[in-house]
């Protein structure tokens, strides 16, 4: 037995320093890839040296001796910090991560390649400016000096996700860095999603009026009718089944209600306390480690520019200069419409037109997929844009037999100049030099919010595409491709899109809230992204007369919702304070504490209080009541809270109120028995998950920000030391903006929110801040992964300073590159 023990001891302090010795091994290996901030690297490249000052936050600040070599450093920092996310960027718009990843990625990569994005980008590549090709081919070679060195030095293959997955890194081209701009397209784009949902209600729903009430205009002055989508296409399925689109963190299709969103906002000097203008910026992406956003500074010819750059692009995409400072929000411009394509009967290779039957476009396009054989697909496209398949974005559930879709979208263009626009705006002096410049933005399409030393504007950027009077759906639904009405007419003139200057009042901004109301074709969009953040901000910014730099930091972080003081009350009325004294312990008293909580809440969604987790819990059980009904299965897509709705319904605008009513029951249900019921619905989730002790509950246990590693972050034990978690406050409808995932089993977790934050005071350029969400470097050893996370969560800023000597006596090293023999 001794003898038997002795063995046993020793087998396990085998397996004990077996498992030490891995450990230690793959720390090394990984270790092999954290960079070194303060050497001298000799590259291929340059014409003279440059410097590459890292602040205490490891925010690089680079010192060339020209523009391109300035580009090229910082295109050597972005591969020093973000390699992986850079390839992966890459591969996701070339639809090639299935090379990497398997049968995982296949859905993604196909639709990737029916939307042809790296191609175009290629294309786009002749179009730019002499001095965008110089700075294109400038930054190519500084990433591909920074590959050189990895190769050279044997640096641990550049990233520790090297190790895992063998995904072979190509020398950086000027097309990837266009591509990644197309991608952020995507990324920022959600007119698609809505035409098809917005099809299927029309089709799902027995009373056509009711689609105004789940699909609501934001208000405003109302548009002509619409047809019923089966009036259009008579023969569409009605209640088809559809497929999801895929769920993956690598996928670049946002849910809808999960695309692009933003806030922004400027004073004049009349409006700000210290004379000068102000600009506060947080554009809003979906969440992950690392950040989207990179933080940087270049020294160009014209004068140092800082701010938050995408790792790919050379360019500082919100940030600013000593003379300008530029913001940007989604727009929601409407430049996405699908054709439905009527086939040849007589040849499927063929699709109706304005003159006839005419031939697809079309090319081979193979996928390679690790572990698995090759798939080869057919690129079709029409005269209005790329063929999709049915299995994507629900697409089966609205085509009639015999069709197909097609999709036209502005950012499908062979000709984008925007990264041009980009690098021509950071050097520009004034706003309205700005504005002018914007015109070369096609795709995303933004809200461009500006300040120059005297002056603040916004300018809505990017192609909108003109529309003739005669649209048959005037662009909301899919509508036939073959009728020339229908057809887009080129690009609308830039001199019509949305612009202010220097208003009366002083202030001017934007949560992608309605900025214009024009009636259609001039109307730029029927969906925007905001009805409610827009009632705070008026309410903080007309609240003083004059405003610093710390107000607007204050109205960044402002968790109060309009929304929840707005509902409330409504939801409620019947419920406040009513009915005898329950005994404790049952549904009763719990609805009586809830009421009693929620009764004296100012709607402030603080992670440290419990109201926001009931209130939430509450309207999203009482909006899945009341279209469960009418929808059916349909009722799943609508997985966030639309306050309009909620307020026709318990308004009875228009006879609303009939949502409350359950069509198969043979009682008639009322909107406060709905209400009711809902809350309990909503306390029995509550106690299954986080007890019943509601005074105790913590809406920051519910809405933790989910900054998670897209490939590593639903890997066993891994992903402890990869993904960052945060309680935080706000909600989906509040300036400091927490977009919930609306998805079960964690339907509150924030994954959508401001990934970067900048205030930008030119009273006092230097005294500018700004923060990311996660940390400089994508390297989850290095202290630079999520140092900055901590900051971000508790709303605490860093400088964003353009003064030299403050970079370089708070320097953590500098990189000299020194151009090869």
């Amino acid at each position: 037995m001794a003898l038997l023990f002795r063995w046993l001891m020793r087998l396990a302090a085998g397996l004990i320093a077996l498992v030490v010795a891995s450990v230690a091994l793959i720390y090394y290996l990984a270790g092999q890839s954290l960079p070194d901030y303060d050497q001298t690297v000799d590259v291929q490249g340059l014409s003279a040296p440059v410097e590459i000052v890292r602040d205490n936050a490891n925010v690089p600040h680079i010192f060339g001796a020209n523009d391109p070599d300035t580009y090229f450093g910082l295109g050597y920092a972005h591969a020093q910090d973000r390699l992986w996310q850079m390839t992966i960027f890459r591969r996701t718009v070339q639809g090639r991560l299935s090379e990497v990843f398997g049968e995982r990625t296949v859905r993604i990569d196909r639709l990737l390649r029916r939307l042809d994005l790296y191609r175009l980008a290629q294309q786009s590549v002749s179009v730019q400016t002499d001095y965008t090709q110089a700075a294109l081919q400038a930054y190519s070679a500084g990433v591909n000096a920074r590959l050189a060195e990895i190769n050279e030095e044997a640096l641990g293959r550049g990233a520790p996700e090297m190790f895992l997955f063998n995904a072979p890194v190509a020398p950086w081209q000027p097309a990837d860095s266009i591509a990644i701009i197309k991608l952020m397209s995507l990324q920022l784009s959600g007119h698609l999603e809505e035409e098809v949902l917005r099809a299927r209600t029309s089709l799902m729903l027995n009373d056509s009026k009711k689609l105004i009430d789940i699909l609501p205009d934001t208000p405003g002055t109302g548009i002509a009718a619409l047809p019923e989508y089966a009036m259009i296409f008579p023969e569409a399925p009605r209640f088809a089944q559809s497929i999801p689109m895929p769920s993956d963190p690598l996928s670049p299709f946002p849910a809808r209600g999960l695309a692009g969103a933003s806030n922004a906002w400027t004073a004049a000097p009349s409006r700000s306390a210290s004379g000068g203008t102000l600009l506060a910026n947080d554009p809003h992406l979906g969440f992950s480690a690392p950040s989207t956003w990179y933080l940087a500074r270049l020294e160009l010819s014209k004068g140092g520019v800082i701010g938050a750059s995408i790792p790919g692009l050379p360019a500082i995409l919100t940030g600013r200069s000593d003379r300008l400072g530029w913001g940007v929000t989604s727009s929601y411009a409407d430049d996405q419409d699908l054709f439905i394509e009527r086939l040849n009967p007589e040849n499927p290779e063929e699709y109706l037109t304005p003159d006839g039957y005419k031939t697809f476009e079309t090319r081979p396009s193979i996928i390679e997929i690790k572990d698995a054989r090759p798939i080869t697909l057919t690129l079709r496209w029409t005269e209005n844009g790329p063929v999709l398949p049915g299995s994507h974005y629900s697409l089966s559930t609205i085509t009639p037999p015999g069709h197909l879709v097609a999709l036209g979208w502005s950012a499908l263009s062979p000709k984008d100049t925007t990264l041009s626009a980009a690098l021509d705006l950071m050097q520009s002096k004034s706003v309205r030099e700005a504005i002018a410049i914007g015109e070369g933005f096609i795709s995303p399409s933004l809200n461009l919010s500006l300040a120059d030393r005297t002056e603040i504007g916004m300018k809505l950027v990017g192609a909108v595409p003109r529309r003739d009077a005669r649209h048959q759906s005037k662009g909301r639904l899919p509508s036939q491709g073959w009728r020339i009405a229908n057809r887009w007419q080129g690009r609308a003139p830039y001199a019509a899109n949305p612009q202010f200057v220097s208003p009366r009042g002083g202030l001017l901004g934007n949560t992608n809230n309605k900025l214009i109301e024009r009636p259609f074709p001039n109307h730029v969009s029927f969906i925007w992204g905001d009805s409610q953040r827009i009632q705070r901000w008026q309410r903080l910014m007309q609240s003083r007369q004059v405003h610093t730099r710390d107000s607007f930091i204050e109205a960044q972080l402002d968790p109060v919702s309009s929304t929840a003081r707005s509902l409330l009350p409504l939801i409620g009325a019947d419920l406040w304070f009513t009915g005898e004294a329950a005994p404790e312990g049952t549904p009763a008293r719990q609805r009586q504490i809830a009421l009693a909580l929620l009764a004296d809440w100012n709607g402030e969604m603080n992670e440290h209080l419990p109201e926001p987790l009931i209130y939430a819990a509450w309207i999203r059980a009482l909006q899945q009541r009341l279209v469960a009904d009418e929808l059916g299965p349909l009722a799943e897509e609508f997985k966030h809270v639309e306050p309009l709705f909620i307020e026709r319904v318990y308004r009875n605008v228009d006879g609303a109120a009939s949502w409350c009513n359950v069509r198969h029951s043979a009682a008639e249900e009322t909107c406060t028995e709905m209400a009711r019921l809902a809350l309990d619905d909503a306390l029995i989730w509550i106690s299954e998950r986080y007890g019943t002790a509601l005074e105790s509950l913590r809406w920051g246990d519910a809405h933790q920000a989910t900054h998670d590693h897209p490939t590593l972050g639903k890997v066993p034990v891994l992903r402890y030391f990869v993904n960052i978690r945060q309680s935080t406050s706000g909600g989906d409808n509040t300036l400091q903006r927490g977009r919930t995932s609306g998805e079960d089993p964690f339907p509150f977790q924030n994954v959508h929110g401001a990934g970067y934050r900048g205030v930008y005071d030119f009273a006092d350029p230097n005294s500018s801040v700004f923060i990311s969400s996660t940390g400089q470097s994508g390297h989850f050893l290095s202290r630079y992964y999520d140092d900055l996370a901590q900051l971000w969560r508790r709303g605490e800023y860093i400088p964003m300073s353009l003064d030299t000597n403050l970079a370089r006596a708070a320097a953590v090293g500098i990189t000299t590159l020194t151009p090869k023999n």
